[in-house]
């Protein structure tokens, strides 16, 4: 079994370029393998490896500058969820292209998993999930209102559009790990917005702690490595990727005529031109023949 790490931390990185090449390296060394994001605002990131390795790569990002206080939430993975380890650098670790959103100057309130049904069943509770369409498809909480965003930066034009429908309401948000309600809160509280609450250690945190016959979660929650989703308990979800429009498929969605393996979905049939199509036709048929020779096929995603 492998340990995986998912992590979030805001602080102020003068030289985030400067702390890329050490992770890079401790990583290997420690036969870690996932995706970190670093820019000036923090890191973030899943990372997955051997117990030993794992606990050597979090002493080491803990030793960044400020982040002495990182906290990650574990789960584990029968194979290896990663194909390599990547760091990036971004001007946001998580994107909403608000400039003044700054969530070390203030956030909702935290809720406590064992909190958050008595909160979010509250007649003066409007529950948002702050997550992107292709997340909340496979997976919410009752009741939850589902702004079908496409990507997190769409979130403040959907909240303008929007924001007449909870008038004296209280907001409860919600997202996979807590990031994402980290930036959204601190956005609704500049918006002017008097009373707003997010989960804390988001969905991954709540299907730990909550026991199912306690829960208020509807179907699996999306997760961004291999595993593509999990369910209570941390258990590894049904669901598998399309390798061409990204976006989780449950397993009756494999059996249906438009489905063809690394090439097109049910999601997808009709997104792309032929040339494109073929191109992921070309791709599978690498990937197969690299499993038969029991290789890796280097330009496949993870």
């Amino acid at each position: 079994m492998f340990t995986v790490a998912a992590l979030y931390h805001f602080t102020r990185f003068q030289d985030p370029a400067a702390l890329r090449a050490p992770l890079l390296e401790h990583a290997p060394a420690q036969a870690g393998r996932g995706s970190l994001l670093l820019a000036g605002e923090g890191i973030n990131g899943t990372i997955a490896g051997t117990r030993p390795g794992i606990d050597a790569m979090l002493a080491h990002i803990r030793a960044l500058p400020g982040c002495e206080t990182l906290t990650w939430k574990e789960s584990t993975a029968g194979a290896m969820p990663f194909g390599r380890m990547k760091v990036r650098l971004k001007r946001e670790i998580v994107t909403m292209g608000q400039p003044d959103v700054d969530p070390r100057a203030g956030t909702g309130h935290y809720v406590e998993p064992a909190d958050w049904n008595a909160l979010i069943t509250a007649p003066d509770v409007a529950v948002i999930d702050t997550r992107n369409s292709y997340e909340t498809a496979i997976g919410t909480f009752a009741g939850a209102v589902d702004p079908g965003t496409a990507s997190f930066r769409d979130f403040p034009h959907w909240w303008q559009q929007n924001r007449h429908r909870f008038h004296n309401k209280r907001i409860a948000m919600f997202c996979t790990g807590g990031i994402r309600c980290e930036k959204s809160t601190n956005y609704l509280l500049g918006q002017g917005v008097p009373e707003v609450y997010h989960l804390k250690g988001g969905i991954l945190n709540y299907l730990e702690a909550v026991p199912v016959n306690q829960s208020l979660w509807q179907g699996a929650c999306f997760v961004f490595d291999q595993r593509v989703s999990v369910e209570h308990g941390l258990r590894e979800g049904p669901h598998s990727l399309c390798h061409a429009c990204r976006r989780p498929l449950a397993p009756e969605d494999l059996t249906r005529p438009e489905y063809e393996p690394g090439v097109q979905c049910r999601l997808c049939a009709d997104a792309f031109p032929p040339d494109r199509r073929e191109a992921f036709r070309e791709r599978q048929r690498q990937i197969t023949l690299a499993r038969a020779r029991g290789t890796r096929h280097l330009g496949r995603s993870d």
